[in-house]
């Protein structure tokens, strides 16, 4: 084990050329990261995740009463043995083979058994008022902690020149503002991570998924190794969008259409301003060039740098779902109309999908339809937008 830390640790790895740990250790005159300062992070991710809980059980939960937002769940498919067993053993999408053999054996229309599966399948959503009580709780540790970023680095050289996040680099001492604003970030994104799989289950799951590794990957290296004046910078532009979006998905589950439409365009306006343009001009520009300049490149620079671009690449993916989304309502001329936060089938979850289909009980006698394909023609834009967000998630 001691030869594994050892190896891990590798100061060659970790730190520039002439610099060791030993170099870094606190002193009375001086503060220092440690790799030990992040486990405190663990135990707090699981008291923000008991805060979640509670805020949305106290808070949030009355907010969204008293805004008629219902708590009530999709309507349940009608009892039935055979589809029930087809839906939980064989296929949760029965193509239309399988619809045309249901047919025959249930005397049931296709059409009516499209709809009991569609039912089925809605069945397993949250109600939107549990939708609601997720996105309030991420509106508003975004909007603390965005409100904490802006607060404290306004205070700092860095923001306004961003060589200063290299210059005496790595002997920059560790301030109680940063290592707060450190562990608080990493804490949550911690409980975001392992909340996933108790979370609304989303299309793009292992996107965010990877999303979320890729960030807490950024934040520990960049404490480890005492890039946290850079770190700060990128935490800080990351949440501003992140209040955004959650807060058109609250106008958007209260039936707020306008509010919904006009803080989604300020939304998409400011996501992709900042991750295509300062993300890249202002962060990966010091990261990759003034570093180099003024410190130069080791291994775990590479690797810090390499995680940047990964999340570049994520930045460039959710914008053009939010570009797509757009164009397509404006080409089919629904602009008016048009709820940002919902797209076509193609690109939504099943378990996102609204519940707001054609949901009238299955008739017990056969009716012949025209609908005999594995699909609904008739449904249009009544699902859930969940690709572009996120960069909740983001």
């Amino acid at each position: 084990m001691a030869g594994i830390l050892a190896w891990f640790w590798n100061e060659r790895f970790w730190l520039p050329h002439n610099v060791t740990w030993a170099d870094l250790k606190n002193t009375d005159e001086a503060t220092f990261p440690q790799a030990e300062d992040l486990y405190l992070a663990c135990p707090l991710a699981f008291c923000i995740f008991m805060i979640r809980l509670v805020f949305e059980r106290f808070i949030a939960r009355p907010c969204a009463m008293g805004l008629k937002i219902q708590a009530n769940g999709p309507q349940k498919a009608q009892p039935n043995a055979i589809l029930e067993k087809v839906f939980t053993a064989i296929t949760k999408h029965p193509d239309e083979k399988r619809l045309e053999g249901l047919s025959k054996q249930l005397d049931w229309d296709v059409r009516t058994i499209q709809r009991w599966f569609r039912q089925r399948r809605n069945q397993e959503k949250p109600s939107t008022l549990a939708r609601f009580s997720e996105s309030m709780w991420r509106f508003t540790f975004y909007l603390y902690i965005f409100t904490y970023g802006v607060r404290f680095l306004k205070k700092t050289p860095w923001l306004w020149n961003t060589k200063e996040c290299w210059y005496n680099y790595p002997y920059q001492p560790l301030t109680v503002d940063i290592h707060y604003y450190y562990i608080l970030e990493l804490s949550f994104y911690l409980s975001l991570l392992f909340s996933q799989f108790t979370d609304i289950r989303r299309k793009d799951f292992l996107i965010m998924f990877l999303h979320h590794v890729v960030t807490i990957s950024l934040i520990t290296f960049s404490y480890v190794n005492n890039m946290a004046r850079v770190g700060t910078l990128v935490m800080c532009l990351h949440d501003a969008a992140d209040v955004l979006i959650e807060a058109a998905k609250m106008a958007n589950y209260a039936k707020c259409q306008i509010l919904c439409n006009l803080l989604f365009a300020m939304f998409a306006i400011l996501f992709i301003s900042s991750r295509l343009g300062v993300y890249p001009i202002w962060i990966l520009n010091t990261t990759l060039f003034e570093s180099w300049e003024i410190v130069g490149p080791y291994p775990s620079w590479w690797v810090f740098n390499l995680l940047l671009i990964l999340l570049q690449l994520l930045h460039s993916f959710w914008s053009y779902l939010i570009v797509k989304t757009a164009c397509r309502a404006i080409s089919k001329g629904k602009v008016g109309k048009w709820n940002p936060l919902h797209v076509s089938k193609d690109d939504r979850s099943d378990i996102e999908s609204s519940s707001d289909e054609d949901d009238s009980p299955p008739p017990n006698h056969k009716h012949h339809s025209s609908a005999t394909n594995g699909t609904n023609k008739n449904h249009g834009t009544n699902g859930y937008f969940t690709g572009a967000l996120y960069p909740d998630e983001h």
